[in-house]
């Protein structure tokens, strides 16, 4: 939606940040934090010290100084309520990573570029990663050359933006300065020597007429793959302890970071109309292709493949199968905005698109023997959006009213793969989806919301929103959102809070997604297959409701000062509850019968046996949360210390998310004894323990003549997987620190040399103990933890940055 909530322009003076890792030189230079200015509704801009709600604001430059790549990783960095990490063996998931805020998954942050709605991705993670079961925004799509600077609020905003704004929002700022030009070369690598990494990007601003302008990015990269499998020679999957598991150490395994190549075309144009008024455009387009490794197929797990993958004249050991994907994500927006009378006005169109194709390579179709192929199509998924909005406001001095409207129209699409690789057994590690899998559906919706903010005193402000959705699908919603701040000691110190309901429409892929997929469970290999939430299946053999939205009540108190000229502090509370979470269910498999047997009665075994699967999932509501935790930021800087300027940011984050009520068991799972299966405690630690409860943040920046020297600190706090059914065999994996080092040199004024050293210490988390439990490391594959994840597993990584500005 077009947002009066960050105001771009407002925005591009921000340079200090609450939050930010690495206090960049350019920050420490301007000097002018009460100048920093940014919009906490549709109303008057508002200083970070006098807001009403907690905001984080983090300039390009600092992304930067966190020495990360990738946009997502260099978030995780500078915001402890933030998280992404890298996923492995598990299919196209490998190639987007969930991220999410503070914890509650990546359905529940709404992402904006420019203040504008940006599209979900296509694919819906259904492997055993964090974030399971849900869809999020493709931030690998974003490139970081691309950012003027980034905003993160953390608060519920719902009535604000409708859907999916339950955790907070992350708002992506483009880049609209003109007259300069900047080339971007970088390379890495890990100390394992994998890993490599290399790619270049080039921003430049071109005028347009007397005061318009056209900002342009252009990248590309290519990144290979890592490997940290372990390194058993015995095979307890399987139970095997042969001559090729003692010549095969790690089992043929490749688990790490994907191979991946990416290329992208990013725009922000402005044209003023007038005097108070500018046309604008701006979007942006990213192609990506990647290839990540499916479990190996040793020679005792599938025992031929009948000549077609092994050389001529060699013994056949197996194979590893590809998992490829190709990912497009389009974004355009185009709008008008100035004054009509004493009203500003604004009035945009968004279309967004992301698609994702699936492959699958080096493997081949046992049911189809020596005919079958070796690489196979297996199908896709699409989404887009067309989005329109008004928005509307007025300044009435100490008053201020908005209002505005909002529809958009959601299309989701799955396409079939090719009939090998789903025909008979499929193909191996991935069946393609099948015709009866595909779907074109659509939904539409229409928001509308009102709001008003009122300074009553010089120091005492209020606000309140208030908004209605209409949704084709499921029906109504009423957010509302009520905001408060006191001023004391001339603006030093600032109490806050805000109190709000929100919602979640559940997503069109978790309605209709539907697929077989092979996974293992214990040492058999079977085929779940995944119902859709709109099948007679779901809906009336198994007596599952339709999808309805999350509801949400959210809570945030508390204050920010700046006891002298140099430091500011904020830390806030916030308690976030959420009803009727949807969720993605558990395994349900055979309990008393058997595939194939004549005298099943159990009528979920009915289901497994009519469809020829060992077990199904869908998706429901059936969960209720409580999210608590604590936001603490103190940011110091100097003008000058020696001869040279100092700058301190120490960030913290306290989250935890606790299950609460019952789980709503659907009746005949309950009376067929499913209930312990239905969502069991591993798929629970996914909601509760699966990203760090604490993180914090603590960088030192110091810059003196030609060199800026960055030392940064994250300690991502412990995570905890649970065992599905026995607490004997949960394991946490224990807190760690992450330290990264970034100098940069200026050789002349517009050219720059940055040397990164990226986990200084070559941390990783602690090894997997599978107390037994052959499925825990998957019988040695996995040496660490993937189900439950802080900051991946690549050790230290070594970079070269060269910067050129003309």
């Amino acid at each position: 939606m077009v947002e009066n909530l960050f105001n771009r322009k407002i925005c591009a003076l921000v340079l200090s940040g609450a939050g930010a890792m690495g206090y960049a030189q350019d920050s420490i230079k301007q000097n002018k934090i009460d100048e920093v200015v940014v919009t906490t509704g549709r109303t008057k801009p508002r200083t970070i010290i006098t807001s009403a709600i907690p905001i984080d604001n983090i300039s390009a430059v600092q992304l930067k100084s966190t020495g990360q790549v990738t946009f997502d990783k260099a978030l995780t960095y500078a915001v402890p309520s933030f998280n992404s990490s890298q996923q492995t063996v598990s299919d196209a998931t490998a190639h987007f990573d969930p991220a999410d805020l503070r914890g509650l998954g990546p359905s529940r942050t709404l992402v904006l570029v420019n203040g504008k709605r940006k599209n979900q991705s296509a694919l819906i993670y259904v492997n055993d990663t964090p974030g399971k079961g849900e869809v999020g925004t493709d931030l690998k799509s974003i490139p970081s050359a691309a950012l003027q600077n980034v905003e993160v609020l953390r608060d519920g905003a719902s009535a604000q933006y409708g859907s999916d704004a339950i955790a907070g929002v992350i708002n992506i700022i483009l880049k609209n300065s003109v007259g300069k030009s900047t080339v971007n070369l970088f390379s890495g690598i890990t100390s394992k020597g994998d890993g490599f990494n290399i790619g270049a990007d080039f921003n430049t601003g071109i005028k347009v007429a007397k005061n318009g302008s056209l900002n342009l990015t252009l990248g590309f990269s290519s990144q290979n793959k890592t490997n940290r499998a372990g390194s058993v020679t015995k095979d307890e999957l399987f139970g095997v302890d042969n001559a090729w598991t003692q010549a095969n150490p790690g089992l043929g395994m490749i688990i790490g970071q994907p191979d991946t190549k990416v290329g992208n075309l990013f725009v922000n144009f402005e044209l003023p109309t007038g005097e108070t008024g500018k046309f604008y455009a701006f979007g942006g387009t990213t192609y990506r292709s990647g290839t990540s490794f499916a479990l190996y197929r040793t020679p005792y797990w599938v025992t031929s493949d009948f000549g077609l993958l092994t050389p001529q004249g060699q013994s056949y050991n197996g194979f590893q199968p590809q998992f490829k994907t190709d990912v497009y994500d389009y974004n355009l927006t185009s709008g008008w905005k100035g004054m009509f009378g004493k009203w500003n006005f604004d009035g945009s169109a968004t279309f967004g698109s992301n698609a994702v194709d699936y492959a699958v390579g080096n493997t081949i179709n046992t049911s189809l023997g020596v005919n079958s192929p070796t690489y196979f199509k297996a199908g896709g998924h699409q989404f887009s959006n067309i989005i329109g909005n008004i928005d509307i406001s007025r300044d009435f001095g100490a008053l201020v009213l908005g209002a505005g409207a909002e529809v958009r129209n959601e299309n989701y699409q799955a396409k079939a793969g090719e009939e090998a690789s789903y025909i008979g057994s499929g193909a191996e590690s991935f069946p393609g989806l099948q015709s009866q899998n595909e779907v074109n559906k659509n939904r539409q919706n229409i928001g509308a919301y009102m709001n008003a903010e009122w300074d009553i005193t010089k120091n005492l402000l209020i606000g309140g929103t208030v908004r209605y959705e209409n949704f084709s699908d499921f029906g109504n919603n009423v957010s509302w959102k009520g905001n408060a701040r006191y001023k004391l000691l001339d603006d030093k110190l600032v109490f806050r809070g805000s109190v709000s309901t929100g919602f979640r429409a559940p997503s069109l892929h978790q309605i209709y997604y539907s697929n077989v997929q092979t996974k293992i469970t214990g040492n058999t290999v079977a085929n779940q297959g995944t119902f859709n939430n709109d099948s007679q299946i779901v809906r009336s053999d198994l007596g599952v409701s339709k999808l309805n939205a999350e509801k949400a009540f959210n809570i945030t108190g508390g204050f920010a000062v700046k006891p002298f000229k140099n430091l500011t502090i904020t830390a806030d509370y916030y308690r976030i509850k959420i009803k009727d979470r949807v969720l993605f269910s558990g395994d349900i498999g055979y309990k008393t019968g058997s595939p194939g047997s004549p005298d099943i009665t159990n009528p979920v075994e009915v289901i497994l046996d009519n469809n020829k699967i060992t077990s199904l999932k869908f998706f429901t509501n059936a969960v209720n949360t409580v999210t608590q935790g604590v936001d603490f930021v103190a940011n110091y800087y100097t003008s000058a210390i020696g001869k040279g300027r100092l700058g301190v940011i120490a960030a913290f984050n306290y989250n935890e998310t606790k299950i609460v009520d019952n789980i709503a068991v659907p009746n005949i799972l309950a009376e067929n004894g499913y209930s312990e299966n239905f969502f069991d405690r591993k798929e629970q630690s996914r909601i509760t323990s699966a990203r760090p409860k604490t993180k914090t943040i603590l960088s030192l920046s110091y810059d003196i003549s030609k060199f800026n020297f960055n030392l940064n600190n994250t300690y991502f706090g412990s995570v905890t997987w649970q065992h599905a059914t026995d607490p004997a065999k949960d394991q946490t994996f224990s807190g760690k620190v992450v330290t990264d080092i970034v100098l940069t040199y200026k050789i002349t004024q517009d050219l720059k040399v940055s040397g990164v050293v990226n986990n200084l210490f070559n941390i990783y988390p602690d090894v997997i103990d599978s107390k037994g439990d052959i499925v825990t490391d998957l019988g040695g594959r996995f040496k660490y933890p993937w189900e439950v994840n802080q900051f991946g597993f690549n050790g230290t990584i070594f970079q070269l940055n060269v910067n050129y500005t003309f």
